[in-house]
């Protein structure tokens, strides 16, 4: 029998499906993009102020000047009046890359005061329709809960469905940062949820917390829960295209060369949030160590190495996940690419057994969350491989089990 290479007949089959999958997203859930916002946001007016604000007969610096520059502008004040700008222009300088993390906190909380009054008058308001009251009690009551005792919030902006990034410990001191990307339908609301919690951005990032913190108990580490970009609504043509993860990785990227300190950071990122990480790899700053990938629909390359970052790239998917039938491929902009639990895509491929579904990954107790905070406090060693990927610790170098106790 004469054997011969189905390859290409496999890739031409599966072009037509990615294109007959998108074609019935057209056809159910329309056109998802969202959509610009009318007139001036609270954000955008908050920027303007600071813009033509001043302190001490003083102009203020650009707000989009490099984090350094901002830094090194907050550094020179004193405390009352960091605090000053804060109360004046809380939402430029809660959303600033460079002012000081507390000073962020601090002027979130503001802003997030402000927002919920003015969503506590709309609820009472008789010119919207009572589902639109409805919708206002729901942001005030989200925005009273991010004001909760204890909350660090990094970033807040309440345009449209909303944006928001929350730290779990002592962000300014940690050893060790870890950033969860999520995935689609991501948003204010939806930020943290009561029903399946570790399937949201805030039970995300407190779980891993919590497993970093046992798995190093003498390590100071971070989490932030990064929902601080406009995800796609749905499994539309948003979520087939790189749009959204192209405008979340210029975002990512000016958190990062933020950060203050130099600790070592690692991605996590969940789904349509590996869009993002791929994307954002080829510019993030050399503390990135790691790119965790779970669920992915792809990371818009063809091989790890073509993410051009010196970071170690991971994967992980586990068998009761739909993601798994998607195509992995990219044509004429539509898909994310090559499957980077694939072996050849070239990522150090993780166990994910124990994990259940598309959004199980973080949920306590299982292998993934285990595998996510050992990387995430450098513990190479101690990480699961997958069955099929057991050289995926090779060339590594991490702390040790007595260092990490």
């Amino acid at each position: 029998m004469t054997s011969f290479d189905t390859s290409p007949q496999l890739n031409v089959w599966r072009a037509l499906l990615a294109l007959a999958v998108v074609f019935v997203m057209l056809a159910t859930t329309g056109w998802t993009a969202v959509r610009h916002q009318r007139g001036t946001t609270a954000l955008q007016a908050s920027l303007s102020a600071w813009e033509h604000g001043s302190l001490h007969g003083h102009r203020l610096p650009d707000p989009e000047a490099g984090s350094a520059r901002l830094t090194r502008f907050f550094t020179s004040l004193t405390a009352q009046d960091r605090t000053r700008l804060a109360h004046r222009y809380p939402l430029a300088v809660g959303n600033m890359n460079g002012a000081p993390v507390p000073l962020r906190y601090l002027a979130n909380r503001v802003a997030l005061g402000q927002a919920r009054d003015v969503e506590r008058e709309r609820m009472h308001d008789s010119r919207l329709s009572p589902a639109g009251q409805q919708a206002a009690g729901r942001r005030m009551h989200r925005f009273a809960s991010l004001l909760g005792t204890g909350r660090q919030i990094l970033a807040f902006d309440p345009t449209g469905s909303g944006r928001v990034a929350e730290v779990f410990g002592d962000l300014p001191r940690a050893q060790r940062v870890s950033v969860v990307v999520p995935g689609i339908d991501t948003d204010l609301i939806t930020f943290r949820k009561t029903y399946r919690p570790y399937s949201a951005p805030y039970g995300m990032a407190q779980a891993l917390y919590a497993a970093e913190r046992t798995a190093a108990p003498a390590t100071r580490t971070a989490v932030i829960a990064w929902a601080d970009y406009t995800a796609p609504s749905g499994i539309g043509v948003d979520a087939a295209t790189a749009m959204r993860a192209e405008e979340g990785a210029v975002r990512l990227n000016k958190l990062l060369r933020a950060l203050p300190g130099s600790a070592p950071v690692a991605l996590f990122c969940h789904s349509y949030g590996s869009v993002l990480c791929g994307v954002a790899a080829r510019e993030v700053p050399g503390r990135v160590t790691d790119i965790a990938v779970a669920a992915s629909p792809g990371m818009r390359a063809q091989k790890a190495s073509r993410l051009n970052t010196s970071a170690h790239v991971w994967a992980m998917r586990d068998a009761t996940d739909w993601i798994r039938d998607v195509p992995y491929l990219e044509l004429g902009g539509l898909g994310h690419g090559a499957d980077p639990v694939s072996g050849a895509f070239g990522a150090r491929v993780l166990s994910a057994e124990t994990a259940e579904g598309h959004a199980g990954y973080f949920e306590p107790g299982t292998d993934s969350l285990a595998n996510f905070a050992e990387i995430g406090v450098g513990a190479y060693d101690a990480v699961r491989c997958a069955h099929d990927n057991d050289g995926c610790r090779a060339g590594l170098s991490g702390t040790t089990t007595a260092e990490r106790a």
